[in-house]
């Protein structure tokens, strides 16, 4: 017996091995089952929406768009034109001044002492040159004389000029109204006689236009005598600028966009052009002024067009990030329905007509130009003839029971009593559903699915 007992238990663990593999196989088939009828109670729904709509007069309009950001048109670079020591300073960064108005201001000692002392020379000049005439007999080298004085008059007069004007420059007032960016001096510093740069144009999105700049330079003579220079300076470059002050025109800005090779030759000056911005409430309208002649290439070749903004530029300020429409043909009084509303089928265009009654009837339509939504009839249709538009929206949907809820996968592979971790899973098209636990207590199947949790189907 004892002998027949031990034999028996290898066959009873035998069928235990055996009908956990059955268990685990079901299991295993189970979790297929479950996954393939999540699958498939997924459902494609299609939403039909119609509305019946006038046909109706338009304007329709071809544009071609760039983007750039605003700047200014006017900005100038302001710098004493004379030498001395800072006095007084008026504005800082931030403040708007008008035209006119004083910005800072240098000692005048040395401005004072630089025209005494050419008035003394120019003095000097005339008596030297009133003794020689009354002294001439009108020999050759008197007459030489008198020319040689005469000049020497001519140019103390010169240096007595240059000598007021740079007395009048120790005020350094603002050339334009604008706001004022840059002050770069302070009261006790030495400055040196420099230049004011006007510069114009933009640099922006796919190129920059031609920028003219003027500007005058004027010095004070040393001790003893008196000199002047003119000169002209050229626009600043773009970047931060190195002048003591720095104004920007508030009144009238521009932009510069880039238009590829293909679409610039349909752009003319004058064109209209409608701007719009995040930053902005509505639209900004403009004309372009230039084009550029030279392309630019990153990648693809653009020309620069230059937009100078119209109308209230009120609410506008530099760094403006805009995306311009530049519209090179309007046609207004275009009879047109939307283009949902047309339907194309082999060379021929139709609309469904409603009449009076609600009654609904196919009519052949000629059509022309599509603008946006809106499709032209050129011929089938009158102004205030309605036209059903139908809107067709789809939309996926599904549910199932992948483990307990949702799409997370079934419970671990340990079935009733498995071992198995938590399923993992996202149902195609849907969204992502709660874990699956076990089918019952298998110790892996109380994981949730790493994919699907916290979500109902």
């Amino acid at each position: 017996m004892r002998k027949r007992w031990r034999s028996a238990r290898p066959a009873g663990r035998v069928i235990a091995v055996v009908l956990l593999a059955v268990v685990l196989a079901a299991a295993g088939t189970g979790i297929w089952w479950f996954a393939g009828r999540d699958s498939a109670s997924a459902a494609t729904t299609a939403t039909t929406t119609t509305r019946d709509v006038a046909a109706s007069l338009t304007t329709m309009q071809k544009s071609v768009s760039g983007t750039g950001t605003l700047t200014p048109k006017v900005k100038q670079d302001v710098s004493f034109a004379v030498s001395g020591t800072v006095t007084a300073v008026d504005v800082a960064a931030g403040a708007t001044v008008t035209a006119g108005q004083a910005l800072a201001t240098v000692d005048t000692l040395q401005l004072n002492a630089d025209l005494l002392s050419a008035k003394a020379t120019l003095a000097t000049d005339q008596a030297k040159l009133a003794d020689l005439q009354a002294a001439s007999t009108g020999t050759a080298a008197q007459v030489a004389q008198i020319a040689a004085a005469s000049a020497q008059v001519a140019v103390a007069q010169s240096q007595v000029d240059s000598a007021t004007t740079a007395l009048s420059q120790a005020t350094l007032t603002a050339p334009v109204a604008g706001l004022v960016t840059t002050v770069n001096v302070v009261v006790g510093q030495k400055v040196t006689g420099s230049s004011t740069t006007t510069s114009t144009g933009t640099s922006t999105a796919g190129g920059s236009s031609a920028s003219g700049s003027s500007g005058t330079s004027q010095g004070a003579g040393a001790q003893g005598g008196t000199g002047s220079a003119g000169g002209s300076s050229s626009s600043a470059s773009a970047g931060s600028s190195s002048a003591q002050f720095t104004i920007v025109g508030t009144d009238a800005y521009q932009v510069s966009v880039g238009v590829s090779d293909s679409d610039i030759a349909k752009v003319a000056v004058g064109d209209q052009v409608e701007m719009t911005s995040t930053s902005l409430s509505g639209t900004v309208f403009g004309t372009v002024s230039s084009i550029g002649l030279l392309s630019t290439s990153s990648g693809v070749a653009s020309y620069p067009v230059v937009v100078d903004v119209t109308g209230d530029v009120s609410k506008l300020h530099d760094g403006i990030s805009v995306t311009a429409a530049i519209v090179y043909e309007r046609r207004a009084d275009v009879l047109a329905v939307p283009t949902a509303a047309v339907t194309t089928a082999n060379g021929k265009s139709t609309v469904q007509k409603v009449d009076a009654e609600g009654a609904v009837q196919t009519v052949e339509v000629q059509v022309g130009e599509t603008s946006g939504q809106l499709t032209e009839i050129t011929s089938g249709l009158a102004e205030g003839d309605l036209v059903r538009e139908v809107t067709y929206t789809r939309s996926a949907t599904g549910s199932g029971t992948g483990g307990q809820r949702g799409y997370g996968g079934f419970g671990g592979n340990g079935g009733t009593r498995g071992y198995g971790n938590g399923g993992t899973g996202q149902f195609p098209g849907g969204f992502p559903g709660q874990g699956g636990q076990g089918a019952q207590s298998g110790q892996g199947g109380q994981q949730a699915g790493t994919t699907g949790s916290r979500s109902n189907g």
